[in-house]
């Protein structure tokens, strides 16, 4: 009888440790979006609330785990390695110091994926600080029937105006590294504020529908591409 009970113990905290386990390398695995963090006086954490709720669309609408949390990684910390997207948004200036440049470039030579979405008045700034991590490229418009625009979500038009700047028409652009597109750079659309919880940009529900969309998209692109 004491032997059956100590079996019956050991069992149970066998299970318990099993569950544990499972629980942790789920959580492990999930995926989740590192916003970055930059210097020169943007605001690269604003609307922190975008990346939670595009992850739980995300997990709404396709089968891939995510965690929905805000995340950010500083570009100089080699732990930027462990995120296959990163996200840079805000208004204003971006400044890469050379060990974050050196970084980023290893990044994304390696296999990582960059979404850049301009929120306002990063166009300039971020042109120049991309420069200097591929001096010998530049960003390219994509046609309306590229894949980030039709892999989950279709966008027949292509990106779709989110958020109205300067009465342009909306932009996405990529970079390309031995032929992967390792950046996607919105401009004149501004997806993220469509993420935003509904109350920060008061962006009517069709509006936010279609920044979900095509941030899935975007997500999905990266994740399979």
């Amino acid at each position: 009888m004491f032997n059956v009970n100590i079996k019956l113990i050991l069992l149970s905290i066998i299970l318990v440790l099993s569950t544990n386990l499972f629980v942790l390398s789920q959580e492990k695995s999930a995926f989740k979006i590192a916003r970055v963090k930059y210097s020169g006086g943007g605001d690269w954490y604003n609307d922190q609330s975008a990346e939670i709720n595009l992850l739980k669309f995300i997990r709404e609408n396709t089968n891939i785990n995510v965690e929905p949390t805000f995340f950010y990684v500083d570009l100089a910390n080699d732990n930027l390695f462990l995120y296959p997207v990163m996200f840079i948004t805000g208004h204003g200036n971006v400044n890469f110091t050379e060990r974050e440049v050196k970084n980023l470039r290893s990044y994304l030579e390696n296999g990582g994926f960059l979404y850049i979405d301009d929120d306002y008045g990063l166009d300039e700034h971020i042109r120049r600080e991309m420069k200097k991590v591929f001096p010998d490229k530049d960003f390219v418009e994509l046609p309306f029937n590229h894949k980030i625009y039709n892999c989950h979500f279709v966008f027949p038009n292509g990106l779709p105006k989110i958020h109205e700047h300067d009465n342009k028409a909306s932009q996405g652009f990529g970079m390309f590294h031995n032929g992967r597109m390792c950046v996607f750079y919105t401009y004149e659309s501004n997806p993220g504020d469509g993420w935003a919880d509904p109350e920060v940009h008061n962006n009517p529900p069709e509006k936010r529908e279609a920044a979900l969309k095509i941030g899935t998209n975007i997500i999905v692109y990266a994740l399979t591409n």
